[in-house]
């Protein structure tokens, strides 16, 4: 594969995944069908999932950028479920799958059924959150399922590796795994920890947004491959150090923090759309091998690990819910807003994706036979089909019922005006904050400013109050349609004279009236504008 087949990849998964958006069909189902109708195409070259390319060069990234993105509060608020998903049920999912395809498959011996349930264990890092932020799900499912796909990759990885050590008898026992399984964690913990503060030290200082920017893209490379030198889990390093960044990203310089958003949105979207078509991409290194098994032993292997793997999760996310609140009052009290309906949510919401087919391409191809000549991994071909077939299966089956299942189950998303009313709240109090800060510099006699221009510093604050709240007449009070549809008709009519406005810019460079220096800076003042524009514009709508 050369460069041009890898800036195909790039360029078709990013128009792909930018007409997902304005689609019904969630983004990683269209990329993933996608790619399987690639495959059958003259001319398309295979594309290799390389396990020593996706874990550390892509996962970190993916994993940084959505940690940043991620809610602390919220986070904390749900820990409970959160380790029970992301630690419990990663490790139940790995044995029970693992036992459950050993009965179901016997072209399967244990040690390769119980690698294969480690590869199955973790639902994906990103398709259950972009699909649980494009349904509004309420914010507690949200939480809880941002937060199960930051730690579980950690679990999964860490449990695979006990796994197949045992599998190619390098392992020392179930205790020995128990110990290496612990030390990743807690190591991968703490390097995050000690990462943190240096790392949020040098992006309070920096104050150039490119090499600003230069030290965010390297921090979660970095962080990862410390940890993993330190034979700790990398992923939770990039987790711990990401999650402290995101939460304190406002002690950042302003002109930094919006390059950085717009940086790390270019990165993620990129990412994303080339992991999932990759994973359909992948169906001609996974047929091969498969000649000794027959299609439909094949197709029946296939359904059977499928519907093990989504029976698994339901059970899990049930059992650890319901049965604590039948044995305690103190949790049911404590829990009172969690029902069957969100919990069906949560287990139906397990997709799995990239990180399952990473770890199954990982298998070696061969182990040390009794006689210690080299001998194929047992069923390693059958390995990556199930995990094909199984990821495929997910993103499809339940990709594509979760939103008609939400729909059904009427779950209530975010509630706008309970929004809007919080909005407008804390704008008045900083407002207010602002005022008092004011009051405070103008009585100093250095900060003596002409009455207008003092008059006109004197409106800012509320100028961003009404643009919060609009012209309404009491705090806390909604802006009517009337006042909607006027902020909404300015804001287009702003967005129509700063296009001609750039557009007479560019036209006085063309005619050699303007130098391109010049041109930039003032297209970029009237770009900054229309990002307000913009925002103001999301925020309502």
């Amino acid at each position: 594969m050369d460069t041009l087949h890898v800036i195909a990849l790039v360029a078709g998964s990013a128009v792909i995944g930018a007409a997902a958006r304005r689609g019904p069909v969630p983004a990683p189902l269209l990329l993933v069908l996608a790619g399987l109708a690639a495959t059958a195409l003259p001319g398309v070259p295979h594309y290799a999932l390389d396990p020593g390319i996706v874990i550390p060069l892509l996962l970190p990234p993916l994993l940084y950028g959505s940690a940043t993105s991620t809610s602390y509060p919220d986070l904390v608020a749900a820990i409970r479920p959160v380790l029970w998903l992301a630690v419990g049920y990663v490790l139940f999912a790995s044995l029970a799958v693992g036992y459950g395809v050993h009965l179901l498959v016997p072209d399967i011996p244990l040690t390769s059924a119980l690698v294969l349930g480690a590869v199955l264990a973790p639902p994906d890092a990103v398709a259950a959150t972009a699909i649980a932020r494009r349904l509004r799900l309420p914010p507690r499912i949200t939480a809880v399922l941002e937060g199960e796909s930051l730690v579980n990759d950690a679990t999964a990885i860490t449990l695979f590796k006990v796994m197949l050590a045992l599998a190619v008898g390098e392992g020392a026992g179930w205790m020995g795994g128990i110990e290496e399984f612990l030390t990743g964690a807690v190591g991968g913990t703490a390097v995050g920890l000690a990462l943190m503060l240096p790392v949020q030290w040098m992006r309070r200082r920096i104050r150039e947004p490119l090499l600003h920017n230069t030290l965010s893209l390297l921090v979660p490379f970095g962080a990862f491959a410390l940890a993993e030198h330190l034979h700790a889990s990398g992923v939770l390093a990039v987790v711990v150090v990401a999650l402290y960044v995101g939460h304190r990203s406002w002690e950042v310089d302003f002109a930094a923090r919006l390059q950085e958003a717009a940086v790390w949105r270019m990165v993620v979207f990129a990412l994303e759309s080339v992991v999932f078509a990759l994973i359909g991409l992948q169906l001609p290194h996974v047929i091969g091998g498969l000649e000794p098994y027959g299609p439909g032993r094949l197709a029946r292997y296939a359904v059977l690990v499928f519907l093990l793997v989504v029976a698994g999760r339901l059970l899990w996310v049930f059992g650890s819910t319901f049965l604590p609140r039948m044995l305690s009052a103190r949790i049911r009290n404590r829990d009172r807003e969690t029902t069957w309906r969100t919990v069906l949510t949560v287990g139906w919401s397990g997709m799995r994706g990239v990180v399952s087919l990473a770890v199954a391409f990982s298998v070696p191809m061969t182990v040390a036979g009794p006689s210690g000549e080299e001998e194929a991994f047992p069923a390693r071909s059958l390995i990556l089909f199930l995990t094909f077939t199984t990821v495929i299966s997910t993103l499809l089956v339940q990709g594509l019922t979760l939103t008609p299942l939400v729909r059904r189950l009427k779950l209530p998303g975010p509630d706008p005006d309970q929004h809007a009313r919080a909005a407008l709240e804390a704008q008045e109090a900083a407002s207010r904050a602002a005022v008092a800060r004011l009051d405070e510099l103008l009585a100093d006699t250095a900060n003596t400013l002409p009455p207008d221009l003092e008059e006109r510093l004197r409106r800012v604050p509320g100028r961003r109050l009404r643009a919060v709240g609009g012209d309404s007449a009491g705090p806390g009070t909604p802006p009517s349609p009337d006042v909607e549809q006027a902020h909404a008709t300015y804001r287009r009519l702003a967005g129509e004279l700063l296009a001609e406005e750039r557009s007479a810019l560019v036209d006085l460079r063309d005619r050699g009236r303007l130098d391109s220096e010049t041109m930039r800076l003032l297209v970029r003042r009237l770009d900054l504008e229309e990002a307000i524009l913009h925002s103001a514009r999301a925020a309502e709508g």
